[in-house]
C-alpha cells in the first residue's frame, strides 16, 4: 500500500483566488488542480492532497443558478397530477422527507444548491479527449452568497464515469438539485454517518470522514480501471465526492452513488451482509409498521437466494470484485441485497433479448479481454447493473462501503475481538480472510 496520503483541506489564509469568477447563481468559484493520480504512490498522494495544491494556471468557470432549476422542477411536478403524487408518497413508506422543520433541512438545502451549481460546471465544460492525471486531482470550490462553500473533488473523473454509465448530467442535476426534498431513512449502521436519498430515490448520499475520503481518492483511478475491465461489476457506482463548509466551520464530506435499491417500489426485504455473526442481528420492525429496515446476516438464516442460471455469474463476479478489494487492502464492506417478486411478464428473457444483449456487451475493451469481463444479460430495467433476476424473484445486489483500510488500528481491533469473541466470527479480519469468507457465504446461500 502507498504511504498515507496528505490531508485534505486548506485554511482560508492559504486559499488562492485562482480562476475566480462571479456566477449567475450568486456563487464564487475557485478551481485548482495538479498532481498525478495514477497507480503510483506519488499519483495517489497527489489526488488526496489536491485541496492544498496550487493550480497549474488560472481558469474561469461560470456557475448556473439553482433557482431556475427549482422553478422548472416545480412546474414539472405540478403537471404530474394528483395520482402521480399519491403513488409517489405511497412508495416512500418508511422514508422521511427532510422538510423545513427537520434539523438537517438547512444543510440539505445547501447541498442541493451546491450540487446544482457543481453539475452545471460539468455540463458547461464537459471533459474531452482521453482521461488525464488532473481529472483525478482537480478540486473545484464554489463559494455561495448564502454563506457556504461546496467543494467538488475529482470532478472531471466522476463526470466521465457518469457518462460511461449512460447517466445524463441533466437528469443527475434535476434529481440532486432543489426540485424536491431529500429523504432520510433510519439506518442500522453503527457509524455516525448521515444517510439521504434524492427525492426520486435514485441516488444515495452519505456523509464521510475526511480519512475515508482520502482512501476513496487514493483508489479512484484503480476503481475506474476495474469498472472498465469489468463493466458488470457488483461494486456500487460512485458518482461524486464533495465537501461542504458553512461560514468558518469545519468541512463536512459526503459521497454520492447510485442507490442499489432502485427502483424500490415493490421491494419486500433488505439485507446488509458481511459474512459473520457478531453484531449482525437487527430487531425487525413490528408487523404492519411502515419503517424500512435493512436487516443483517443473522436475520437471513434459513433463507436462500435462488438465482437459477445466473448463480455461476454471480459467484464469479463476487470473486473478481472481492479480489480487487483485497488488493486495495480494505475490509468491512457489505453485500447489499433486496428481494422483489417478479411479475409473470418479467420472468424469462421474453421479447427484450436483443436489447439485453446489446446492453450486456457495452464496455468491452478488446476481444482478448471479453472472457475476463464476466458479462451477463442485463434485465430491461432501471439500475440494471445491480439487478439479477432469478426464476421467481428479482434481486438487488451491490458491494458498498469500500473505504476501511486494514491498518494498525484494525489489526489491534482484530486482536481484541479474537480475545473477546473466541470461536465466533466478526468483521475485523484480514482483507484476504474477509474476501474469502464473503464469497463462501455467497456460495453457501445461493442456489
Amino acid at each position: 500500500m502507498p504511504a498515507p496520503p496528505a490531508r485534505i483541506g486548506c485554511s482560508r489564509d492559504r486559499h488562492r483566488a485562482i480562476g475566480r469568477s462571479r456566477g449567475r447563481g450568486g456563487a464564487w468559484l475557485l478551481l485548482r488542480g495538479g498532481g498525478a493520480a495514477g497507480d503510483t504512490a506519488r499519483g495517489r498522494e497527489a489526488a488526496t492532497r489536491a485541496m492544498a495544491a496550487p493550480s497549474p494556471g488560472p481558469r474561469e468557470v461560470l456557475a448556473s443558478s439553482p433557482e431556475a432549476g427549482s422553478r422548472a422542477a416545480a412546474a414539472g411536478s405540478s403537471r404530474r397530477g394528483l395520482l402521480w403524487r399519491l403513488r409517489e408518497k405511497q412508495s416512500r413508506l418508511g422514508l422521511f422527507e427532510i422538510d423545513p422543520g427537520h434539523e438537517l433541512h438547512q444543510m440539505t438545502c445547501m447541498m442541493q444548491a451546491g450540487l446544482w451549481a457543481a453539475t452545471q460546471v460539468s455540463m458547461d465544460h464537459p471533459p474531452t479527449g482521453p482521461p488525464t492525471e488532473e481529472d483525478f486531482s482537480q478540486v473545484l470550490t464554489q463559494v455561495h452568497e448564502q454563506g457556504f462553500e461546496l467543494g467538488t473533488l475529482a470532478g472531471p473523473a466522476f463526470a466521465r464515469l457518469r457518462r460511461s454509465l449512460g447517466l445524463a448530467d441533466e437528469d443527475y442535476q434535476a434529481a440532486l438539485g432543489p426540485g424536491g426534498p431529500y429523504l432520510q431513512f433510519l439506518s442500522t449502521s453503527k457509524s455516525k454517518a448521515s444517510f439521504f436519498l434524492s427525492h426520486d430515490q435514485r441516488f444515495f448520499l452519505k456523509t464521510q470522514r475526511r480519512r475515508e475520503v482520502q482512501v476513496l481518492l487514493a483508489h479512484l483511478s484503480r476503481y475506474v480501471q476495474h469498472l472498465q475491465r469489468h463493466p458488470h461489476s457488483l461494486l456500487a457506482r460512485l458518482l461524486g465526492v464533495h465537501s461542504l463548509r458553512v461560514a468558518q466551520g469545519k468541512k463536512k464530506y459526503f459521497i454520492i452513488m447510485q442507490s442499489v435499491f432502485f427502483p424500490a417500489g415493490r421491494i419486500s426485504e433488505r439485507y446488509d451482509i458481511k459474512g459473520c455473526e457478531v453484531s449482525r442481528w437487527v430487531d425487525p420492525a413490528p408487523e404492519g409498521s411502515p419503517i424500512v429496515l435493512v436487516l443483517k446476516d443473522l436475520n437471513f438464516e434459513g433463507k436462500t437466494i435462488n438465482l437459477g442460471p445466473q448463480r455461476s455469474w454471480f459467484l464469479r463476479q463476487m470473486e473478481l470484485d472481492t479480489a480487487f478489494l483485497r488488493e486495495l487492502n480494505v475490509l468491512d464492506y457489505s453485500l447489499l441485497m433486496a428481494f422483489q417478486r417478479l411479475h409473470e411478464d418479467e420472468k424469462g428473457l421474453g421479447s427484450s433479448l436483443i436489447f439485453r444483449t446489446v446492453r450486456s456487451v457495452r464496455g468491452i475493451q478488446s476481444p482478448e479481454e471479453s472472457g475476463a469481463q464476466n458479462r451477463r444479460l442485463l434485465p430491461d430495467a432501471p439500475n440494471a447493473l445491480h439487478i439479477v433476476d432469478g426464476p421467481e424473484q428479482r434481486y438487488f445486489l451491490g458491494l458498498v462501503d469500500l473505504v476501511t483500510v486494514y491498518g494498525l488500528r484494525k489489526r489491534l481491533e482484530h486482536l481484541w475481538k479474537t480475545l473477546r469473541y473466541p470461536g465466533r466470527t466478526f468483521s475485523t479480519v484480514s482483507p484476504a480472510c474477509y474476501a474469502r469468507r464473503l464469497c463462501q457465504w455467497a456460495e453457501a446461500n445461493t442456489e
